[in-house]
């Protein structure tokens, strides 16, 4: 398992048809080490703390093995003409990882970096900020049957992450998969 970008972004303005936002959704790669601490990641925002960030949800990891199904789609819209890859962060990702998916990560799993360790505390939802930044309208839907979501990370060691490092998954109480509390989450949202 590896950590191959670490992504921060500012709060920005985001527009979706006629109406306004901020979001912070559009990450950055960063060169170097990056301090993690309890809140995340140092320079890192986010919007709207009543749904990102906080100390449950310090932190989102994306596995890159979705990228290919999600630049598929935008090609089939017509969104994206080229071949291009999307960049690290582009999913509003902090941590853009590889080799850990959501069916085999468990809620309350650590990941143990070589100076920071991170617990698995939540798939992450998709929302109207998400489909604006993907430009497609039914990407929430797309992720939600897809089970693609990531997850949301707590910080039991704060320390420092850096893109290239390895990292080992430490299983917790292994009651919860994300892919399942994911599942549960779209069969609520059904109903």
């Amino acid at each position: 398992m590896r950590l191959l970008s670490v992504n921060t972004g500012a709060v920005g303005p985001l527009q979706v048809g006629q109406r306004r936002f901020s979001s912070a959704v559009g990450k950055r790669a960063r060169q170097g080490e990056v301090a993690v601490g309890p809140l995340g990641l140092e320079g890192d925002e986010q919007a709207d703390p009543s749904v990102h960030g906080g100390l449950a949800k310090a932190v989102y990891a994306y596995p890159v093995e979705h990228l290919p199904f999600w630049k598929a789609r935008r090609q089939q819209a017509g969104v994206s003409l080229f071949d291009e890859e999307l960049p690290p962060g582009f999913m509003g990702e902090n941590l853009s990882i590889c080799g850990l998916l959501e069916s085999d990560a468990w809620i309350g799993d650590r990941l143990l970096f070589p100076d920071a360790v991170l617990r698995v505390t939540a798939p992450r939802e998709p929302c109207f900020k998400f489909n604006a930044i993907m430009e497609l309208p039914e990407a929430g839907r797309l992720m939600m049957q897809g089970l693609c979501c990531g997850f949301y990370l707590a910080v039991e060691q704060p320390g420092t992450l850096r893109a290239g490092q390895t990292f080992e998954l430490v299983p917790g109480p292994r009651g919860l998969r994300v892919s399942e509390a994911f599942a549960a989450r779209r069969l609520k949202h059904l109903r």
